[in-house]
Formats: structure tokens, sequence, C-alpha cells
């Protein structure tokens, strides 16, 4: 009888065992199917259709708008704004819908980048005389930068990113140019699109209309 009582003790724990290893391995299923989402979701800019990833390694996308030029509207770029993970968690964290978020996404030592999408073909010409107005009164360097971009196709992409420790990087419908290591043209560079005079305000708002849901 006390063999019988202990094997049903046995058995007893060795279920409860196999329904714990259950809802453990399911527990973890469920994890790795939220991050996998999350990993593969990407984000619509309304006007174009154009898409972004929500999640770019180790950053995150902030907010996604449309450049357009003229009273016509004329469509030129999608655009979408990036920051590291780490900021995210750090100085951003809790400043959404504050002047405070512009000037640490302008001046901020942290990784952050845009990404344009071209919606339209824009000459050589066109796009460095709009970068040469957006960046009047920088430094030397802002010349040597604005000299990086050639002729953009529509369907082609410009990144343009500060890593800290490593300066600002930039790259032209694929092709990477120097790396120039100069914080007060980064921050000159990020306030075009996000400054106290942004070079359009309503993209300004968009750049930081997910910040809402990220920032918390």
């Amino acid at each position: 009888m006390v063999t019988d009582w202990a094997r049903r003790v046995v058995v007893g724990s060795a279920r409860t065992e196999v329904t714990a290893v259950k809802k453990l391995f399911a527990a973890i299923l469920l994890v790795l199917f939220a991050v996998g989402l999350g990993l593969g979701q990407e984000i619509v800019e309304p006007h174009t259709g154009v898409k972004f990833a929500a999640k770019d390694g180790d950053a995150s996308l902030l907010g996604v708008g449309l450049r357009t030029k003229t009273m016509l509207k004329v469509k030129v770029y999608a655009i979408g704004l990036y920051a590291g993970d780490s900021a995210i968690a750090g100085p951003l964290k809790g400043k959404a819908g504050t002047a405070e978020l512009y000037g640490e996404l302008v001046n901020g030592d942290f990784q952050k980048k845009v990404v344009m999408k071209f919606v339209r073909d824009v000459s050589a010409e066109q796009i460095r005389d709009g970068f040469r107005e957006s960046l009047k009164g920088a430094d030397g360097k802002a010349e040597e930068w604005i000299g990086y971009f050639e002729g953009i196709k529509s369907g082609q992409e410009c990144v343009i990113a500060w890593a800290p420790g490593v300066g600002l990087e930039t790259k032209v419908a694929g092709t990477g140019k120097p790396v120039i290591n100069d914080k007060a043209l980064a921050a000159a560079v990020f306030g075009i699109w996000l400054g106290e005079k942004p070079v359009q305000e309503d993209l300004k708002k968009d750049l930081v209309g997910r910040a809402g849901s990220v920032l918390k």
C-alpha cells in the first residue's frame, strides 16, 4: 500500500514537472514569436506607400514623414528617423511630446539616423541647393558634406547616420562616403528636419509620430 502511494507521488511529481516544462516552453515560444513580429514589422508612410522597418538592428523607428516641395506639394522623398535602443532607454525615455525630445535628437551623442527614400528623380544641383539653404551658417565642413550628393533616382535611398566615436556617416544611392567626425555638423544636419527652424514643420512632427509608444 505504501509502495502504491509512493508510486502515485512519483508519477504525480513527474506529471507536474512535465506540465511546468511545457508551460515554460510555450512561454519561450511566445516571446520568440513576439520578437519576430517586432523585427519583421514595417511602418508605411501613408502618402507614398513607402515602407520602413520598425526595427533596424539595435535601433527603432521613431516616425516617418514626407518631404514635399513648392506650393503644389510635389512629393520628393519619404523619410524615417531611427534612434539607438540604448538612447530610447536612456536620454530619450519619457520625453515624447516635449520640446526637449527634439533637442536631444539634434544634439545627442548617441546612435541615430535618417533614411531618405526618394519617390522622384532629383538632380545633384537640386539636392545640394536644398541642403545648402538649410545649412546656412554651418562650418566649412558642411560644403564638403553637401558635395557628397549626386543626382538621385526615384527608388534610391540616402542614409545619414551619427555613430558615437565614429562620426557622421553618409551613404548615397548605396555608395558610402568618407566619414566626417564633427558633432556640430551632425547637429546641423539633423537640425534640417528636427531643429527650431525645420525644413518642413509637419515633417518634424511626423518624424517623432511613434515616440509615444516607443519612448514609454
